[in-house]
């Protein structure tokens, strides 16, 4: 019955407005309506809304909860913390998992944890390269970078990226050599082109709305072979921090323990002096090396371009809210970016309250189909265990493990991702589809195929269903007690995982589901008690299960608007 609801369900489409209006105009500044508005700002904003959290931007609003998260504390080393904790054993990339899911479920700084892995997603590391996955601890010690760095300056983090050595070691510019003309030896250019066509500005010059400028109908390219070329110059000569300048120490023939998570030195003898061009700069020839001369004008050559603002900012509002921005929210996250509102250029608190409290974010259209975005399976789990208050009994969330494989998991994890170009490109647009007819973009997508689908709904059956036996339970108490009524309980579902978006078509199809798991009447068993308490019981946690897995099934929950 299960199986074949969850086949009619994925037939449905469409869905509804966002549950309620929004009473704070363009600013944020008042708070949502109704619990399903708070429940959509949630899933935007954090790894999933609890019940507790809605009732609490009901309460603030919008701006006051932003704040509020903005304010709290942060925890530098968390993640490299948890695996030295781990002793010898924090040396596989299963604990920087452990990590990420503790964190995922359990902090309470919700917005800088999601902000953080939405970072992860542009400036990208993968534990998938060889020679990356050695060293977990600095692939943990690099989340907790992107983590300080959530509410920083755009600036610092550009620096801290560039000169973290799981970077070096990703886009291979540690142990980057200076040019040599007598063996025709060239610098690595990785990391320069990627900075610029990943990190930065892109590969064609954007209107401050996204928008690509042209000229004559012409796209403008940003940069070219010229220009890549001039910029790794900049990036010779970094390699493992440590005591010295030795030579074996530059090779990473000297281990230091906390090499992999020290940013990189600069070995001058290997640093380039001659003269360094791009993007319109000239470093001039230097009688001396000057690397960190060098670095301060590239970044800051690159972090002042006008093409920053609107990259980062449409990537972020595909990260957080919707998978095709609008011109305007676009362009009103880039001028906070620029500083326009009176911060600092490049003030990341600035980006993240425009990305989340622009009207465009907060205000569902009743008539666009192109808003939001597909909920990528790590976010589908993390709502999850979220929603029904999930514990790992050993504090360690052991149980969960890699999640990478589609066949019977979710087909992505934390700090996984195939390529540095993340999951699933930017503009990645299904082909043969309807979204590509109107030319609408759907990264998440990318991860979609018929085995990833049946991988996704077998993976969330076990965890559903699996609770005691676990490391990681989670809590059904509020659900067992709406379970005798399986509208309640599917309108209680609707609001902490759907945001309310479920259509009636959805909600009658998983109300029925439920139903059909009979709950027999109590028998007497003549000592004021019920002799089949237990049979009802499991028929009252069968319809939970039922309800929970359908919905997380329904195209309105998979596709977060």
């Amino acid at each position: 019955m299960t199986g074949a609801l969850v086949l009619a369900l994925a037939a449905c489409g469409g869905g509804s407005d966002d549950g309620g209006s929004y009473s704070g105009g363009s600013g944020g500044d008042l708070g949502p309506t109704t619990p399903a508005a708070a429940a959509r700002f949630l899933h935007q904003a954090t790894f999933g809304a609890t019940e507790q959290d809605i009732a609490d931007v009901r309460q603030i609003g919008y701006r006051a909860w932003v704040e509020e998260q903005m304010a709290m504390p942060v925890n530098p080393n968390a993640y490299l913390d948890h695996l030295v904790a781990r002793g010898n054993n924090g040396s596989n990339g299963n604990h920087f998992i452990e990590a990420f899911w503790r964190h995922a479920v359990e902090a309470d700084d919700q917005l800088r944890q999601r902000v953080a892995f939405a970072l992860s997603q542009i400036f990208v590391i993968s534990f998938n390269d060889m020679a990356v996955t050695q060293f977990p601890r600095g692939v943990a010690s690099y989340y907790d970078m992107l983590v300080r760095h959530s509410f920083g300056n755009f600036r610092d983090l550009l620096e801290d990226v560039s000169l973290h050595p799981m970077m070096g070691l990703y886009l291979t510019h540690l142990r980057n050599r200076k040019e040599d003309p007598v063996s025709g030896r060239m610098p690595d250019e990785n990391y320069a082109r990627e900075v610029m066509q990943l990190f930065t500005i892109g590969l064609n010059e954007l209107n401050l709305d996204g928008t690509p400028r042209r000229v004559n109908g012409q796209l403008v390219p940003t940069y070219s072979s010229e220009d890549v070329s001039g910029l790794a110059k900049v990036f010779t000569g970094w390699s493992w921090a440590g005591p010295d300048l030795d030579e074996a120490r530059f090779n990473g023939q000297r281990n230091s323990v906390d090499r992999s998570w020290t940013l990189m030195q600069n070995y001058t003898h290997h640093h380039s002096t001659s003269p360094k061009q791009f993007l319109g700069v000239t470093i001039p020839a230097q009688n001396r090396p000057e690397p960190e001369l060098s670095l301060r004008v590239a970044l800051d050559t690159l972090f002042n371009h006008p093409n920053v603002g609107p990259f980062i900012c449409h990537q972020l509002i595909q990260r957080l809210v919707t998978s095709n921005p609008r011109g305007g929210h676009v362009e009103r996250c880039a001028r906070a970016f620029n500083g326009q509102g009176g911060t600092p250029r490049g003030d990341m608190k600035a980006v993240i309250r425009a990305v989340l409290l622009d009207s465009d974010a907060r205000i569902l259209s009743a008539t666009s189909d192109a808003d939001g975005k597909l909920r990528e399976p790590v976010l589908r789990l993390a709502n999850f265990l979220r929603a029904f208050e999930a514990r790992s009994q050993s504090g360690n969330y052991t149980d969960i493990g890699n999640t990478s494989n589609p066949e019977n998991s979710l087909g992505q994890a934390p700090m996984h991702a195939n390529s540095v170009f993340n999951f699933f490109r930017p503009g990645y647009v299904p082909p043969n589809s309807a979204l590509a007819e109107r030319g609408l973009s759907a990264p998440e997508m990318q991860l979609v195929h018929e085995v990833s689908v049946a991988g996704y709904l077998n993976f969330m059956r076990n965890r559903v269903t699996i609770n005691n036996s676990r490391d990681v339970r989670h809590n059904y108490g509020r659900e067992l007690a709406l379970a005798p009524d399986p509208a309640a309980l599917v309108d209680h579902l609707n609001i902490v995982l759907a945001s309310g978006q479920l259509s009636e078509q959805s909600r009658t199809l998983i109300v029925e589901g439920v139903s059909s798991r009979v709950v027999p009447a109590p028998t007497p068993d003549g000592m004021g008690g019920v002799s089949n308490q237990t049979t009802i019981d499991n028929a009252l946690r069968d319809r939970v299960y039922i309800a929970v897995l359908l919905t997380m099934a329904a195209p309105e929950y998979l596709t977060q608007k």
